[in-house]
Formats: C-alpha cells, structure tokens, sequence
C-alpha cells in the first residue's frame, strides 16, 4: 500500500487506462467560441487550451465508478483527514452532558464528540513508541480526552467525550457471525427464501465483509460473489451505529449533533463511512418521531483517519505523545454514558481482548467460528492446511472419528482474493453438445487451491485485501515513519530536514519490512491481560461488566443486543445488518440519445446520493 496522498501527487494528467468518469480533457473555451463561427474547421495547433485546475478524485466519486480504484491506494480523500478533525472539533462548543435535557438547552450548534480505536491502530503506535499495546492504548485516551491533548487548544478547547475499543463491539460481531454461518449452513446455502426480506442469509460459503477493500472489489468487478457476503456490519460501522441510535435517543439530540471519529489501519475504512448504506436512513425511520429538519440522512462514522494521520494530528496541535500520560484518565475527566446497562458493555472493568496468533490479525472472525463449532463437537480437534502462500490456509474442525463437520478458509491479499472469486464463478454452459458446465480454464485447475476441496464446500471464508492481514493495512505507521520518529533531533532544522530527505530516499529492504510487520504482529497478539487494578482505571459505571471471554458470552452478547434494540425501538436487524449492491458504470458505453446529462452532472447526482447529507 502507498503512502497518505495529498494533492500534491496529482496534476492535470489522468491515463485513459483509468477509466475515470471524472471529465479531465482539455476543452477550448466556450466563450471563445462565436455563433458565426459554429462550422468553422480549426486545427489542434490553433485551440488555446483552456487552463484547468489539477484534477481531483473525490470519495464519492471512487464509489460511483467500477472502472477506477479498486483499494483506497489510489484514493484521494479530502473529506476524511486530520484537517477534518481539527476542524469540526473548532466548529461548535461541545455539548456538556447532564441530563436528557441538558442538551437542548445548549441550542441545537453544540456536538457531542466519540472516538473509537482499533487494536490494530493501538498495535502500531506501540511498536513504533517501543510500549505495550496497553499503555497505547491510553495514550490515545489522552491525547483525545485527556487535559493534556486536544483540550489543551483549539477555539473551543474540545475533546472527545468517550473513546471507544472497537473489540468492544467486536465480540458482537463474533458472535453474530458464528450464528450467521449456523444460519447459513442450515438452509443448505442455497439460494435464500423468498420471505427472507431485506437481509436475506447468504449462501455458502459465507464470505467476511469487513474488509471494505475486498467489498469495493467485488460490488465492482465480480457482483456474482455478493450473495455470499455476510450481512453483518464491521466493528466500525456497529460502533457508529450503536453510539448514534443510543445517544440521540437518551440526550434527545439529533444524530447530526454527534460527531463519530473512528481511527483504523487502513484508507478502505474511509470508503466504509462513505457508503450509503451505513447512515442513519437505515433504521431512522423506526425511531420515534423527530422535527423534520433531523430528516436529511446521517452518516453513522463522520470520519476516519489512520495510524499515521493520528500522528499528524498530535503534530497539527504541537502534542508531543509520548509526554502524555501512559495512564488511565482521572475520575474527573470520564463522562457517565447515559445509558447504563449499554456502559457496562462499552467500558468494562477488564479490557482485555487477548487472542492467539493463530486467530489472524484480522479480529478472529474465522477461529471464533472454528473453536465455536469444536467446542459444540467435544473431542473434535481443528486441522490445518497452508495453500501455495501464507496467505492461503483451510481450516477443519473433524470429529474423533476423522469426520469433517465443518471446512473453512483464510483468504488475504488481491491476488489470492482474485482466484478465490474464479472459484466461485458460476458455472457456464458449454456449447459442445454433452460437454459439462466449466467455470474457467484456472479455477477448473484447481489453481490457487489448497485442497481438492471444491470452494463451496467451504462454510466461511475470512477474506482481508492487505497481505498479512489488518495489522499490514496501508494506513499503518511505516518503519521508515517509526525511524524517523525515533531518531534523535539535529541541532538546526536545515540539518532535521536534510536528515529527513535523506532517510525518505532509503525504502526499507524487504528483511526490515517483514521485521517491522513481525514487531507490529507480536504487540497486537501480546495485549497485556492484566489491566491495573488501580481505581482510576475503572470507569463507576462499569459495576458489573459484560463477559467477553467465557462460557457466558453468547448469552451476555445477545442481552446486550436486545437491550439495544429494546431502547431505541429499532429491529436488531436494522441495526446489526448491511446490504451490498452492484456498481454499475456508464464508462465506455453509449448513453443514448436522451442522455442529455454529462459526466459531470451525473457525478453531482451520484455525491448527492453517497454523500449521506454532508
């Protein structure tokens, strides 16, 4: 994955290998052009080309087209940066929470600020600072809550009210899964039920979809894959979801006055927030009823910015992190969450969310299904089979008697992605009379298998776009980031700066990358289990916290969940579930005659309908 774009790294010239639907040519000016004139034939030396400003490619414009990016790479994103951050946070005064009315006598400008972090994101910063995964994860709280932070400037001295573990929301998100590929296997996987409404079950195998990447690339380019794709929205979306439904209902506030932060290890997350699908449209419509200026549809993550873009943050305010404190924030700083049985489960006692290596860097969600299915089989072990790559592994839980009671696979990067989806082709008729139904000359191979097994055989498949997993995501801190973070400060500017061009021309070899990869794996996978027992780094609330790591968890995930969808009155598949659609694109196909509208007309109307109301 690149580095973060700017609009530096682009100009006027875009290659006509990308099939954008941004129009970029250069056109003679139309007020140049005379009504007399209007048959004139002039040469191409002879037209002033008109100066345009360099092209930009917009987020919203990424996701109306199939014929351009495909992985946020290539992804200029304006919207969703550090900037963005700043600003909002300067915007308005935050709202001082007291009561379910404390809100509104404020005036409808104020914001409530929530931030949520993923472990990945924590794995980075500790590898680069050389600290636990623990005490990096409080000094994000810090910096974001903290008096030492963000609080410490600004127009209006905001911060960020709660900050939120994303493997909070995480273990729902296991545990639904587990009991969507029940679903799943129960119903043959098979094409679904007529009455299955709006979520319908996917078929087998169920294909992970919280990799936004790897569902660009599919609603792009192979939509024969999205029955397969598991409904259940990411930790991130879950989070935005549960934080807007709740809060707007308890603080009787819009959920436009809510301002969700989410700080991932990649720039697909942003493509994510973007989507039209993951805004308060989605289960508004259930919720009592509101003055119809709350109407215009809501994103439910506001913004996402990236380990590295964290760090530029802390530099945009002149925040040194590693002088902030690596300890829980005092008692006086923590905001009671207004609904108290909800914060039992958001911030509990014990944060620890310890996993085996074995359980990938990508949230567990395939060994969650696996040890979910041996611990229903007493005596069945889980056997395992590396494909051509690292990348590549089948998974299966078999019975004492050698019998195979569920198979699963591991599928990670583009190119592993890429054989998969031929896999999965349908098959299609032969025109020989007799001959049978071929899906492709490669997937009929068998190549890029990692057994004879066929993929459908398959009852999952964790499907992540970065090689390596989450902890590899492209908006991760860089070694050449950590390396210049760690070295000693010269002592004049020129030199730093020389310093710096110097060490930006040095790419990392491929031995230090893996290295550097390794140091991140083994900070996500070595999160400390035993949190200070200190009694500031208990929030009051949390009295009884909810269980995440025992016989119990179903039972205590699916009371938290009812109760969620109990207080605001919204079916849980509302709020639980997405849909995917097929991208379709115009580029390279003829309009028709009553097409009258441009590219850039229907590019205005596509960010209308993606924007989400922002």
């Amino acid at each position: 994955m690149s580095a973060i774009l700017s609009a530096d790294d682009l100009n006027d010239f875009i290659s006509p290998g990308v099939a954008c639907i941004k129009p970029v040519e250069t056109l003679p000016k139309n007020e140049d052009q005379k009504q007399e004139d209007a048959y004139q034939v002039t040469t191409e030396d002879k037209v002033e080309a008109e100066k345009h400003p360099p092209a930009q490619i917009s987020l919203t414009d990424c996701l109306a087209c199939s014929g351009c990016v495909t992985s946020a790479e290539a992804v200029l994103v304006s919207l969703q940066s550090h900037a963005e951050v700043l600003n909002t946070l300067d915007s308005a005064p935050e709202l001082q929470i007291g009561n379910a009315t404390a809100a509104k006598t404020q005036g409808d400008n104020g914001m409530i600020f929530v931030a949520s972090v993923s472990p990945q994101v924590r794995a980075s910063l500790a590898a680069t600072y050389g600290i636990s995964e623990r005490k990096a994860g409080y000094l994000i709280e810090q910096f974001l809550s903290g008096p030492q932070g963000l609080k410490a400037g600004g127009a209006h001295g905001n911060g960020f009210t709660w900050v939120i573990d994303t493997n909070v929301m995480r273990q729902a998100c296991l545990e639904l899964s587990a009991a969507e590929v029940a679903e799943s296997l129960g119903n043959s996987g098979n094409i679904s039920t007529p009455d299955a409404g709006e979520f319908a079950v996917p078929k087998r195998p169920v294909l992970s979809s919280v990799c936004p990447g790897w569902i660009c690339y599919a609603e792009k380019t192979h939509p024969h894959v999205l029955p397969h794709m598991s409904r259940l929205k990411s930790p991130q979306a879950l989070t935005g979801t549960l934080v807007k439904s709740v809060l707007s209902k308890a603080m009787n506030v819009s959920p436009s006055q809510i301002w969700h932060l989410a700080i991932m290890p990649c720039f697909d997350k942003k493509l994510e927030a973007s989507r039209q699908e993951l805004t308060d449209e989605a289960w508004h419509d259930q919720s009592p009823a509101l003055p119809d200026e709350f109407r215009a549809p809501v994103r439910d993550v506001d913004c996402v910015i990236t380990s590295r873009e964290f760090l530029m943050l802390a530099t945009s305010r002149n925040i040194s992190l590693m002088n902030l404190p690596m300890k829980p924030l005092s008692l006086s700083y923590n905001q009671s969450f207004p609904d108290k049985y909800l914060a039992r489960f958001l911030f509990p006692k014990s944060q620890s969310y310890l996993q085996p290596s074995t359980a990938g860097p990508s949230g567990g969600y395939l060994h969650h299904i696996l040890t979910t299915y041996q611990q229903r089989n007493p005596g069945s072990s889980i056997q395992t089979q590396r494909g051509r790559n690292a990348d590549v592994i089948e998974y299966a839980v078999t019975s004492q008697s050698g019998d195979t009671i569920i198979r699963a696979a591991r599928y990670y990067g583009f190119r592993n992605i890429q054989n998969l989806v031929r896999k999965l082709k349908p098959a299609r008729a032969s025109r020989l009379p007799g001959a049978k139904p071929t899906v492709g000359r490669r997937a009929a191979s068998g190549a890029g298998t990692v057994s004879n097994s066929s993929a459908t055989d398959y009852a999952y498949i964790e499907v992540m776009a970065c090689p390596g997993g989450c902890t590899n995501g492209g908006g991760q801190i860089r070694v050449e980031d950590a390396r210049d973070i760690n070295t000693p400060k010269q002592e004049s500017a020129d030199q730093a700066q020389m310093q710096m061009q110097q060490q930006s021309t040095q790419k990392p070899t491929p031995q230090e990358q893996r290295a550097w990869l390794a140091r991140v794996d083994e900070a996500y996978f070595s999160a400390d289990s035993d949190y200070d027992s200190d009694p500031e780094s208990v929030d009051p609330q949390s009295t009884t916290p909810a269980s995440h790591n025992g016989v119990d968890d179903h039972r205590a995930i699916d009371a938290v969940l009812s109760h969620w969808a109990h207080s605001t009155n919204v079916p849980l598949e509302k709020l639980v579930y997405t849909t995917f659609r097929k991208v379709e694109s115009d580029v390279g196909k003829d309009k028709g005659k009553d097409s009258g509208a441009g590219d850039t007309t229907r590019v205005a109307e596509l960010a209308g309908k993606i924007g989400g109301g922002w």
